[in-house]
């Protein structure tokens, strides 16, 4: 196995035996805690990208708002699948989206059920945010993500928490080469671990919700409760405290996109953390940092959606051609630094699927009508967007991005 992985060990006398090896085995778990002081500062910046969020979508229609929430939240579905070794598509995942949401292409292809089961308690976290998280709604949410009671190949109890006697493990490697990296409390003792659970998350508590999100998917991948599904379920229950502390803003923070990218980090903190004492104070500065780069990087998605507005907003007198408002919106789509090198006759001749004198000729007219700002002369010509800063910084770095002629 090359991946992290829930394993149902098969030979108990193999398995370790207890001993405070695990922070549940701890006696006073599970009394985690946390440096406040150290963690302050980074809470501080993660609440303020959250706010700067919340404050450029002022400046959005609804409509838009909504294509930006399920492009985002298309993307962490798949994210949060691919975390476990899961492909989906993207098409299909946008499809559905949008058929939710009410926005964009609503033709697309179907999902598949799994998919669909995804996308619904991804959903039912946002929209039923306030109603209390209990038992009987994980085992709804996990019976969802296997509509066939099967994980792959291997039939699994579904909609209910385990109860096999043998350990709960987490594993990588080749068989007969794996390597154990957790083992979770017994079965037996999952109903009692999840009701402590439970009356903590929907308690009002002191925490941070920040923190709390740390702390809530910690301590449920800590008692890992279901025989599969439980790292889906557990990033879905960050989506829900982000939902109860900002709403439908929320959708636009890919929490699983960035966990995605530090899969391996978030791993080894994971473990570190299930490892430790009760101080968890490093995984929920991790934690908090990751939520605060997924809000930077939506601030930019959000920030290049204002743009996008406000630069046809002040052309909307131009008239344009199908094919030059088709490369218009291809280099605001990609984002101030999106397009390297820019655009010029070759790109555009094989994006507009036209003739190189036509290409030519309707970048002129772009340029002259005030879109487009041109930059270089002859065959190191390109043209950007006449918006202050998405152009290149000077004109070496021009003449360094055209060197393909």
């Amino acid at each position: 196995m090359s991946r992290l992985e829930p394993v149902i060990a098969s030979n108990p006398s193999s398995t370790m035996t207890p001993s405070p090896s695990f922070i549940w085995q701890v006696p006073t778990w599970p009394g985690m805690h946390y440096d406040v002081v150290r963690i302050g500062g980074e809470l501080a910046r993660a609440h303020r990208s959250q706010g700067v969020i919340e404050g450029q979508l002022a400046g959005l229609g609804f409509e838009r708002r909504l294509e930006l929430a399920a492009e985002a939240w298309s993307q962490d579905a798949v994210a949060t699948a691919a975390i476990e070794g899961e492909r989906i598509a993207l098409t299909a995942v946008r499809s559905s989206v949008a058929r939710r949401l009410g926005v964009g292409n609503q033709d697309g292809p179907d999902a598949p059920r799994s998919v669909e089961g995804l996308l619904d308690i991804m959903d039912d976290a946002v929209r039923q945010r306030a109603a209390p998280l209990t038992h009987e709604r994980l085992c709804a949410w996990q019976a969802a993500l296997f509509p066939t009671g099967y994980s792959g190949m291997t039939r699994i109890l579904v909609g209910a928490y385990r109860e096999h006697a043998e350990p709960m493990q987490i594993v990588s490697g080749r068989q007969g080469r794996e390597r154990v990296h957790y083992e979770a409390p017994s079965s037996a003792d999952v109903p009692a671990q999840m009701q402590t659970f439970l009356e903590w998350f929907n308690a009002s508590t002191e925490h941070d919700s920040l923190v709390k999100a740390a702390l809530a998917h910690l301590w449920f991948e800590t008692i890992h409760p279901f025989e599969d599904g439980n790292g889906r379920i557990g990033r879905v229950l960050i989506d829900l405290v982000l939902a109860r502390d900002s709403g439908e803003v929320s959708r636009l923070i890919r929490t699983s996109q960035r966990l995605l990218d530090r899969r391996r980090d978030y791993y080894e903190q994971l473990e570190r953390a299930q490892h430790g004492d009760l101080d968890v104070t490093e995984w929920v500065l991790w934690f908090v940092e990751q939520v605060r780069v997924s809000c930077e990087e939506a601030s930019s998605v959000v920030d290049s959606a204002l743009a996008k507005t406000i630069f046809w907003v002040s052309h909307e007198d131009k008239v344009l051609t199908p094919r030059q408002r088709k490369v218009v919106n291809l280099l605001l789509d990609a984002g101030p630094n999106g397009f390297e090198g820019g655009m010029n006759t070759r790109k555009y001749e094989s994006v507009g699927s036209t003739s190189r004198a036509t290409a030519s000729r309707e970048l002129i007219e772009l340029e002259d009508m005030g879109l487009l700002c041109k930059v270089g002369g002859g065959r190191s010509t390109r043209y950007y967007l006449n918006i202050p800063g998405w152009g290149p910084a000077d004109q070496a770095t021009s003449d360094a991005l055209s060197q393909d002629g």
